[in-house]
Formats: structure tokens, sequence, C-alpha cells
């Protein structure tokens, strides 16, 4: 009874910030409270090599009174821990940004390290990861919007959700609720997944409609989410080394380049782009290469 009075006062505050202010001062200082039906960790299935598990069947929680909200932003403030809390928000074009994001470096969320593995895609096991992404809200360095979140996390288990938002509004211009709640357990530093809903407003759903819990976990790596102290469990071998000199040349696949083994250039490429070639230099050239114009092959 008590949580529910709480919340319907909380909208009621929204509103009339939503009403009063201007596009530019979409945040509202009202507190915000987590979702009335809150992600129970007990309930969540262990992580098992997928990003997200569907919560209540995939349908979110909003209630009548926040399909009323205008286009606005807010932040829970850092508790005692210095934790992120929930963010909410009416995503819409005018949320937008307009400009590129900025660096977020100086940000520095509760349980962060900077560890690299080989085997996290791009070498770094954790993101500073936008509850509510840049692309939504053109919110940069807010520390209230930035939580410590592996790289699978960031880039498997939000990226996807964020990209279809984004992509609706830009289609047909209408208005997103997106309520997104890192869940910790106890006082650990690092949430152990963040609870995301969304729901497009002027079709009650039809073009977006998610209630998910996203894992904040990474393949081949164990966490200590009391700390955000990390170790391998195994479970992954690392990748395979490259070894250049054991090719005649080295094929960029991407700029169509060959190199000397020994070219500075080899180190700089993604593995991805980089190919072994034990041909001739006809060979390489045969096959739409140009020389590398740094180590001349």
């Amino acid at each position: 009874m008590v949580r529910g009075l709480a919340r319907l006062l909380l909208v009621g505050l929204l509103l009339a910030c939503g009403a009063l202010l201007p596009a530019c001062e979409r945040e509202t200082p009202a507190p915000i409270a987590p979702p009335e039906h809150a992600v129970a960790l007990d309930a969540i299935p262990a992580f098992s090599g997928d990003p997200f598990v569907e919560i209540d069947g995939n349908e979110p929680s909003f209630s009548e009174a926040e399909h009323q909200l205008a286009a606005f932003e807010a932040y829970a403030p850092l508790d005692g821990l210095g934790r992120c809390g929930t963010a909410f928000a009416v995503v819409g074009p005018e949320t937008m940004p307009t400009e590129e994001r900025g660096s977020i470096g100086g940000v520095k969320p509760s349980g962060w390290h900077l560890v690299r593995y080989d085997i996290v895609d791009g070498a770094y096991l954790f993101n500073r990861c936008h509850l509510i992404a840049y692309r939504l809200v053109g919110e940069n360095a807010n520390e209230r919007n930035l939580v410590t979140g592996t790289r699978f996390m960031n880039a498997q288990g939000m990226a996807p959700f964020e990209k279809r938002v984004a992509d609706y509004v830009d289609r047909t211009g209408n208005r997103v609720l997106y309520r997104a709640t890192p869940v910790f357990e106890g006082d650990d530093l690092v949430a152990r997944g963040v609870h995301l809903e969304a729901e497009s407003m002027e079709d009650d759903g039809a073009g977006v409609s998610l209630n998910v819990f996203v894992y904040n976990a990474q393949p081949g790596i164990e966490i200590d989410y009391a700390t955000g102290e990390s170790r391998l469990d195994g479970t992954l071998a690392p990748p395979d080394r490259f070894d250049a000199s054991q090719h005649a040349y080295i094929l960029n696949v991407n700029t169509k380049r060959f190199h000397r083994p020994d070219c500075p250039s080899v180190d700089d490429m993604k593995a991805a782009n980089r190919e072994g070639f034990d041909g001739t230099r006809e060979e390489a050239e045969a096959r739409g290469y140009a020389p590398c114009g740094r180590c001349e092959p």
C-alpha cells in the first residue's frame, strides 16, 4: 500500500516535470523508484551462455500513469556504495543526440577494474556500460547512468535492444518508455545484471515490448561481484597466437595490402583482417593485393 502510494506520487511529479520543463531540461530531480515488480535474483536462472533471459513472458510492467508521461529522463542518485540505481526515460526524437559522444573515461563506476583477457573481444573485460544508451538520450559521462559491465553484456546483451528501440524511434517518430535497473546482490559493487524494460507508447507496445534480465557475465571469466576482481575460469581456451614469421607474406583482407612478416603494420591489424600467405609476390598481386608502402615487400 505504502509503496503503491509512493509510486503514484512519483508519477505525479514526473508528469508535472514533463509538462513544465522544456525539452532541453528534460531531467527531473524527482526520486526514481525501482520497478514495482522488481527482479529477484533467486528467480533468475544461472548464466549459461545466453546474454539475457525473458521476465514475465517478456511483458513490461509500466503503469497506466507512466504511459501518460511526456519526454523526460531521470537517474537515481548513487547509493552509499557509489552504485547506480534505476534509470528511466521516455525516449523519443527529442531525446536523441545530435552530436558525437564524448569521452567517458573519467567516470569510474562501482567495482571498476581495467583488466584485459585474450579471450575477450576487444581484450578489455569491463566497459563503462550505459544503463540508457547514449544513442537514445544523449547522456555522456553521467555517473548515474554508467555501470561496470562486461564486454559481453554491453555488446551482446544491451546493444541489440538499444538498436531496436533507436531504429523504431527513427522509423516512426514515436516514443518509448525505457527503464534500466542494475541488480546487485547485497553489498556487491558489480551488478549481477540489468533488468531492462521498454514499451512503445503510441501503439501500446506493438512496435517495442520487452522485459528482460541481461546478464553481467563474460564466458570464460569468473567475476567476484563483491569487488570486481576476476580470473579465467578455464572453460575457454585462449585464441591461438598468430605467428607471422611462419608465412612469406601477411595479407590484410580489409585494405587489400600484403606485408612482410616483420612489418609493424601486421601488429596493428585486427585478427579478423589478418591472413598468412605463402605464395609469391606476383601471386599476391594476381589476387588483387597491392604491396604495403611501409615495408615495401
